[in-house]
């Protein structure tokens, strides 16, 4: 009987050994101001508590005996991580950007990567897509950052964007021997032809298919906005990436190249700067997204002057650039579904936030722009039940401001506060 009673003893004590365990977190965060998800009421004075890299729950401060480690955020407001939708952390656009397409190593991109990667991460954004880079270097900073092995956003990479022969997204203005090295087999001509390379950018690594439905800016070929792939040509990329579990972003700017794409069942338009009512109407009859990339058009008006972009370029910047706040107020006006999306890489990586300032003057509430950064773009891409905003079991993807960006969305340009998966990467 005393060996029973000595085991059910030893066994108690066991039990509150576990149970003890079992309240300890290894990080928590005290909030003065909290907003869990954008849209919905702010809370005041609230302790997060995160257990292996995920939100295991919001508590009363008097919680806080069980935290290993208190962030003590009490004068700030805290939010979930931002997500950027459009992204291209390899480059930047700048005076040197046609002389690195012929001088930059793979290596050497994904060394520009990871700085551009961090700048990104302390600049408030945990996670982001990046549509249109050179493939194995893409691939490998995001599974880099994935393994902890650098600091960074978490990454959804498209590798190179599927594009026609002579399209946006081909080699220009180069010896013809040097633009067959620089061949990324991400060119096609002919419906069967373009499953070929959506099916090759899947099996080289890619999360999401990107594709330029029309001409762009920064191309170097008087090809103009207009539609450059052909319907049969979107149809069947769209079809192939929708089989392959994928989702399509198409480029576009010129309204048939929009509309041909939006009837072929894309996901998402990046840039959209032609579109109409017309256009308007297909993206909520396919329940399509605009990513509207407005800070990139004010960039390359910014820099038509420079001196530094080509004559073709420069013409294109001057008549897109112009055009895309407008656009993204009759969108909104419209109702159509818009998820934060940048380009940063045309505008200076870190300053992603400054995209929200022209929102807010194409007529969108901070909430509505915060909503849009965050679990805007994480329901677009699947990922809710992950990132986009404060829930128990939701990553501990967390930013802190000071004062209230939803009474000044410009605040998000100085975040104070970054964790990513529980870790903290930025604090006060």
């Amino acid at each position: 009987m005393k060996q029973i009673a000595l085991a059910a003893a030893l066994a108690a004590l066991m039990i509150g050994h576990v149970s003890a365990q079992e309240t300890k977190f290894d990080q928590c965060v005290l909030a003065g101001r909290l907003i869990l998800e954008a849209g919905k009421p702010s809370q005041t004075n609230q302790l997060i508590r995160i257990r292996g890299g995920k939100i295991f729950d919001i508590a009363a401060p008097s919680a806080n005996g069980s935290c290993e480690k208190i962030q003590n955020l009490s004068n700030f407001t805290v939010l979930p991580g931002l997500i950027d939708a459009h992204v291209h952390l390899l480059s930047e656009l700048g005076p040197d950007s046609r002389l690195k397409e012929v001088t930059v190593s793979s290596e050497d991109l994904v060394v520009e990567g990871a700085a551009n990667a961090r700048k990104t991460l302390l600049a408030g954004f945990t996670s982001v897509v990046d549509l249109g880079g050179e493939p194995g270097s893409i691939f490998a900073l995001r599974d880099g950052i994935t393994a902890g092995k650098l600091p960074g956003p978490r990454i959804l990479a498209a590798g190179a964007a599927i594009t026609p022969h002579g399209g946006h997204a081909d080699i220009h203005g180069f010896r013809p021997d040097v633009m067959a090295g620089l061949d990324r087999s991400n060119t096609c001509s002919g419906a069967d032809d373009c499953r070929r390379a959506v099916r090759e950018m899947v099996r080289a690594g890619a999360d999401v298919i990107k594709i330029t439905a029309t001409g762009g800016v920064l191309s170097n070929t008087k090809a103009g906005l207009g539609q450059q792939f052909t319907d049969p040509e979107l149809k069947a990329i769209v079809e192939t990436a929708h089989a392959l579990g994928r989702k399509a972003a198409a480029h576009a700017h010129g309204k048939a190249g929009i509309d041909a794409s939006l009837r072929a069942g894309i996901d998402s338009i990046e840039h959209g700067t032609y579109g109409d009512n017309e256009s308007f109407k297909l993206y909520k009859a396919n329940n399509a997204a605009l990513s509207p990339t407005t800070l990139a058009g004010a960039t390359v008006v910014a820099q038509a002057d420079t001196g530094w972009l080509t004559p073709a370029q420069r013409a294109k910047a001057l008549e897109a650039g112009p055009l895309m706040l407008d656009m993204l107020r009759r969108a909104r006006l419209a109702g159509v579904r818009t998820i934060f999306g940048t380009d940063t890489g045309v505008s200076k990586h870190g300053e992603n936030a400054k995209e929200f300032a022209l929102w807010i003057e194409a007529g969108f509430t901070p909430s509505e722009a915060i909503r849009a950064a965050t679990l805007g773009v994480a329901e677009h891409y699947g990922l809710a039940d992950e990132i986009g905003s404060i829930a128990p079991g939701k990553a501990a993807d967390l930013i802190a401001v000071a004062g209230d960006p939803l009474g000044d969305v410009t605040r998000l340009q100085s975040v104070a506060f970054v964790m990513k998966a529980g870790m903290v990467h930025k604090a006060p």
